[in-house]
């Protein structure tokens, strides 16, 4: 089983390393399953948990994106929807990733309702100095470009449908 090596950075100094079973290498995109651990509290979205320790991910890394796409399911493996984290990078180095994360992310239920989320964190880096003005509406932008682009039905990728948990 080929595995890949995943270095998910995040401002100022959190970095999380861990290698990931690969379900497909197709050169610029990558597509690997994880499990979530090590949540302190379940992530809720409009009241709704989407995401708890122990719940199933099967991620979509797209080199040279500002984003990454994971599919949730549940530890039943119903499909609770797309998370997706907006990044200042995608990089690719052999069978090693590298992410660098920018606070905001993306949640869309498997309906299609789409809400932004981490706003309050986005926001909270900027007013502490982490982040400069110029990466804060950088982060925004993307955002509201995958919220654009989900409302005209061109996002997420094709790919995402592809592939399932269980495959």
């Amino acid at each position: 089983m080929k595995k890949i090596h995943l270095i998910y950075k995040r401002i100022p100094n959190r970095v999380l390393e861990r290698d990931d079973e690969v379900v497909a290498d197709l050169g610029d995109v990558i597509v690997a399953k994880s499990r979530f651990s090590g949540m302190l509290a379940p992530l809720r979205v409009n009241g709704v948990k989407v995401i708890d320790n122990g719940y199933n991910m099967l991620y979509f890394a797209f080199i040279g994106e500002n984003y990454d796409i994971l599919k949730v399911y549940d530890r039943k493996g119903n499909f609770k929807g797309l998370y997706i984290d907006v990044l200042a990078y995608t990089k690719r180095d052999g069978d090693t990733l590298e992410m660098l994360d920018l606070f905001l992310d993306v949640f869309v239920f498997p309906e299609g309702d789409a809400f932004l989320i981490d706003e309050n964190e986005l926001e909270m880096a900027l007013n502490y100095g982490l982040i400069d003005k110029e990466t804060f509406d950088f982060a925004y932008s993307v955002a509201s470009e995958i919220l654009e682009k989900l409302k005209r039905g061109e996002f997420p990728p094709a790919i995402v449908w592809e592939y399932e948990w269980g495959d």
